[in-house]
This record gives structure tokens, sequence and C-alpha cells, in this order.
């Protein structure tokens, strides 16, 4: 037996989707056991984050050299069940468009084990833009986009 805990690993691509774990700590919650409003937008954004970088996105690179970031231009968010402490959820994150200089990502956060016998608790969509060090839009890298457009058709990442 091994004293080296397993690699970390919350999240991974299953088709075309994303699949991301979490599960609801205390911390999430209110008074009544319910994970917080504001809680659901932290586990999308964790999930998306963990996409790109497993798409070889890396976000902190393309900060650090002064061509930009992305930011949170639109969301839309449709709760229709709670989560509740110590829940295993599960956020599946689709690519549904891919633009020049953004991209949107529909996201369902599911209470469950896998996408297929889950209950949905909230749903979201979110576009994303690629902002320059001065905040206007700017074209994302062509990389960048050959990689969005393979996740969205279910294809293999590029290397």
């Amino acid at each position: 037996m091994s004293d080296v805990p397993p690699p970390f690993v919350p999240g991974a691509f299953v088709g075309g989707e994303h699949h991301y774990r979490a599960r609801v700590y205390f911390e999430d919650t209110d008074l009544s056991g319910i994970v917080y409003h504001a809680n659901y937008l932290r586990y999308m954004e964790r999930a998306r984050s963990d996409m790109l970088r497993l798409a070889g996105i890396d976000q902190r690179s393309a900060m650090e050299a002064g061509e930009g970031a992305w930011a949170v231009t639109d969301l839309s968010i449709k709760y229709r069940s709670p989560a509740k402490l110590d829940d295993d959820l599960l956020v599946v994150s689709t690519v549904e468009a891919v633009r020049g200089a953004s991209i949107i990502i529909a996201q369902r956060i599911l209470r469950g084990q896998d996408a297929f016998s889950c209950d949905t608790l909230t749903e979201g969509r979110v576009t994303a833009a690629f902002l320059s060090p001065e905040g206007r839009p700017r074209r994302q890298p062509l990389d960048w986009i050959q990689r969005f457009t393979a996740i969205m058709n279910g294809e293999n990442i590029p290397c």
C-alpha cells in the first residue's frame, strides 16, 4: 500500500461533454442545509476552468503574456431543485457556439453518479468573451478556436 494519494482528477471529457465532480460541503449551504444560490455559479465556474485546462487552453499564460483574459459577458441560470449538504454533484458542460472573440457554454448541475440517471438541479448558459488587457473584445487565439470547435463537435482535441 502506498502513502501517496491518488492524483486529483475532478473532471474529464465524455464525448462532446465535460464532466466535473463536486461535493456539497457545509460552507456551501445556508442554515437549512441547502446550497446557497450563488454557489451554483461557483461550481459552474470551476467546471469551465477545468474544461479549459484539460483542453490545453492556458489562461494563466495568456494573462501573464499580456494577451488577455476571459470575462463572463452574459449568464442565465434556472434553479429546478436544491442541492443539499453532502450531495455528490456532476456539472456537465457543453460548448454550444464558438465565435472569434467569445464562446457559449451550456451547463447543467446534476445530483447523482452519471448524466443519465441523475436529477437536474440547475441549468445555465454562459457567454465568455476574450478581452485584451484594456478590456476590449479580442479575437481568441486560433488554436483555442480549433480546440473549442473540436470539443463542440465531439472530436479529439488537437495536440
